[in-house]
């Protein structure tokens, strides 16, 4: 196990590096290291955790379990399905590199344990997603991608110095480092790993990044490079009691801000960004079961990116007024039902689980975000919609990588088939209905438009600052020593 552990983790920056040496087989060298991923984490599934201490004395450790394996199958089937999407295009083997380096080292992130080999991970896939929203090469894309660039590197340098208060605290870089850490430890370590993983106010640098990307990238990005800033808050929280209602708390308020704008969002491409943001609320405000969330979430995101891309208009009031074809029309309204819990689809059961897993303190909220969620996403339901004969045909490809996530939400459904009760199914249809009666009679029509002074470039370092005063401020209260 430790073997094959190790070598898990070598294996995508191998064949990282040997697709710029051998340009004529990227695609097939990219395919096959998503599903030797696939493989692995599917392997965990049947294996006890193994923990790998690398560095004896200084709590530098990998842990590898079934949360590790839900978080590495999001990834090898997002891989996967924007591979297929790209298999027909022009992409360079540049472009297939950097997205297996970036899929090895989000690999790497979510198995550790220790906040050093996460810098590493982290820092190395900051670069990467960097390298792939820049990869169109035209003005817009290289200042989108120095954006994010520059906010990342910000965020790791305040998360670096956490890192060394906890050293000096316990001279271990382990997880379990923060308990007895100093509070401005915490609210710096959580600030870094909130911004990267486009957690709450700090982290809206994402709508941007995510809707001015290519449409591959923008899927890989919300499908599961945000997962790794969110992986080990959720580890934190389970590892330690201190932890947990703090990362509940930013999952509950991440989960609000996120619907709130989203419902009012008129370009399809930032409301789905802005939905990743709340999304990532529900893997947070429940720790224990937020692998399986992160797995349902990673591929319907994923494949509604690849389906916005195909739509003829980012705006959703041109969309009413020019039907779209029947087939992608139909894709778009698996994915949004899944999204919105109904039943059938693993959407349905990652929510009931979700919602099972709440404190009391949660419960109202949540629930209210799944009726914002439910109001976001009938915009793409109720699109008129025809067969269109005469449009061009999207590619094998395109399809390939959509049915592939399609098919994983069907298939996922064994997780928790426990959902499936009439109680939960009449909650989620009365939550979906509600929903769609909210959606018809009032937020069709209004053209509110939420201000974005928060995601201003310069605006972005001083948020990053008051969240860290806000952390501060909670691990205070909360009594941490």
């Amino acid at each position: 196990m430790n073997a094959i552990t190790i070598g898990f983790i070598v294996w995508p920056f191998l064949t990282g590096f040997l697709i710029f040496i051998l340009p004529k087989i990227d695609r097939y060298l990219a395919i096959i290291t998503a599903i030797t991923s696939l493989a692995y984490g599917l392997y965990l599934f049947s294996q006890p955790s193994l923990s790998l201490k690398l560095l004896d004395n200084f709590g530098v450790t990998l842990l590898v379990d079934e949360l590790s394996g839900y978080f590495i199958l999001t990834n090898a089937l997002v891989t996967a399905a924007v591979t297929l999407y790209c298999w027909q295009t022009d992409k360079t083997a540049f472009f297939y590199g950097q997205l297996i380096i970036l899929h090895g080292s989000l690999n790497a992130a979510f198995v550790c344990t220790d906040f050093v080999s996460l810098y590493v991970a982290l820092e190395v896939s900051g670069i990467a997603g960097c390298l792939l929203v820049a990869y169109p090469r035209n003005d817009r894309s290289i200042w989108v991608a120095l954006r994010y660039l520059f906010v990342s590197n910000i965020a790791m340098l305040f998360y670096l110095v956490g890192v060394v208060l906890v050293y000096q605290a316990h001279h271990s870089f382990s997880f379990e480092g923060l308990r007895g850490a100093p509070p401005e430890a915490i609210a710096l370590i959580f600030m870094g790993l909130l911004t990267k993983g486009g957690v709450f106010v700090s982290g809206l640098w994402l709508p941007m990044t995510h809707s001015e990307s290519e449409t591959p990238v923008s899927a890989m990005l919300s499908g599961v490079v945000v997962k790794a800033g969110v992986f080990p808050l959720v580890r934190c929280a389970l590892i330690l009691d201190e932890v947990n209602p703090i990362v509940r708390f930013f999952g509950l308020s991440t989960a609000i801000l996120g619907v709130c704008y989203a419902v009012f969002e008129k370009d399809t491409k930032r409301m789905l960004a802005f939905h990743t943001v709340s999304q990532l609320g529900f893997i947070l405000a429940a720790p224990p079961v937020g692998g399986f969330y992160t797995l349902t979430h990673g591929l319907v995101k994923s494949s509604l990116f690849m389906l916005a891309g195909a739509l003829p208009s980012r705006n959703f009031k041109e969309l009413q007024s020019k039907p779209i074809d029947t087939s992608l029309w139909v894709a778009l309204v698996v994915a949004a039902f899944s999204i919105s819990g109904f039943p059938l689809l693993s959407g349905f059961g990652a929510k009931v689980l979700t919602m099972k897993n709440l404190l009391p303190w949660q419960d109202w909220a949540m629930n209210l975000v799944a009726v914002g969620t439910a109001i976001s996403f009938a915009k793409f339901i109720f699109l008129p919609h025809k067969t269109q004969e005469e449009a061009k045909p999207l590619r094998v490809g395109f399809w390939l990588g959509v049915l592939l996530l399609i098919g994983g939400l069907i298939v996922a459904n064994v997780v928790y088939y426990e959902a499936y009760n009439l109680l939960n199914i009449i909650k989620a249809v009365a939550v979906i209905g509600v929903g769609w009666l909210a959606y018809w009679l009032i937020f069709r029509r209004t053209a509110i438009k939420l201000p974005r002074m928060f995601e201003q470039f310069e605006d972005l370092l001083g948020v990053m600052t008051l969240i860290s005063i806000l952390l501060f401020w909670v691990a205070v209260s909360s009594g941490w020593s």
